[in-house]
């Protein structure tokens, strides 16, 4: 008898597309029309989405590590649970995106929007955030110890229960914001504004 070769059973893996644009590490994607793909589930390690429109794509359970969404625009995401440590989102949209319990470690995102979005439970310590927009974002029990706040607009946030142990956010906007619970050991707030804020670190000098 023949010799059974099991490439003849076993059909070659060929990795998802979507819009022409092959989901596997290292994927250059820049400037794409890539709305509502799915990209849950997958190892998409330093690839490249710059500038892309991702508005309503699934993220879920990704690897995301030092992925480039610079300038990219992922309104209405969901991005729960994805691994995205040194994930550069400087300028990118994330408004009104899904980021629970997200493992953002070191992140750049300066000037980056995540108005409205829901980051309960995120780990974003060391998380590069200046300059950004969280207005009225969801940040219940997320991690931002040490992270670099200046300018941030927290205006009516939801800070309940965060680790902001070391953060720096001097001339942030917590107007309206709930820090109630919030640890602030060794934070800076000079010149943060704090009008109707609520466990606001009123004396802190």
């Amino acid at each position: 008898m023949g010799s059974v070769v099991a490439d003849d059973y076993v059909e070659a893996y060929q990795p998802p597309v979507h819009n022409g644009c092959e989901l596997v590490p290292g994927a250059q994607c820049a400037n794409m029309d890539l709305s509502g793909g799915d990209f849950s589930n997958l190892d998409l390690q330093g690839a490249n989405f710059a500038g892309s429109n991702l508005d309503g794509s699934d993220f879920r359970h990704s690897n995301l590590r030092s992925v480039d969404f610079e300038g990219a625009s992922l309104r209405h995401a969901n991005l729960n649970r994805a691994r995205m440590p040194n994930t550069h989102l400087r300028g990118a949209d994330l408004s009104h995106a899904s980021l629970v319990g997200v493992d953002s470690w070191s992140i750049y995102a300066q000037g980056a929007t995540f108005d409205h979005a829901d980051l309960t439970g995120a780990n974003l310590e060391f998380a590069r955030l200046s300059g950004a927009s969280m207005q009225g974002a969801k940040l219940m029990g997320s991690n931002l110890e040490m992270a670099w706040m200046n300018k941030v607009n927290l205006i009516g946030a939801d800070l309940r229960d965060a680790n902001l142990q070391e953060v720096k956010m001097n001339i942030a906007r917590l107007n309206d914001a709930d820090m109630t619970g919030a640890r602030i050991h060794y934070g800076n707030f000079q010149m943060a504004q704090m009008e109707g804020c609520t466990a606001c670190p009123f004396d802190w000098e």
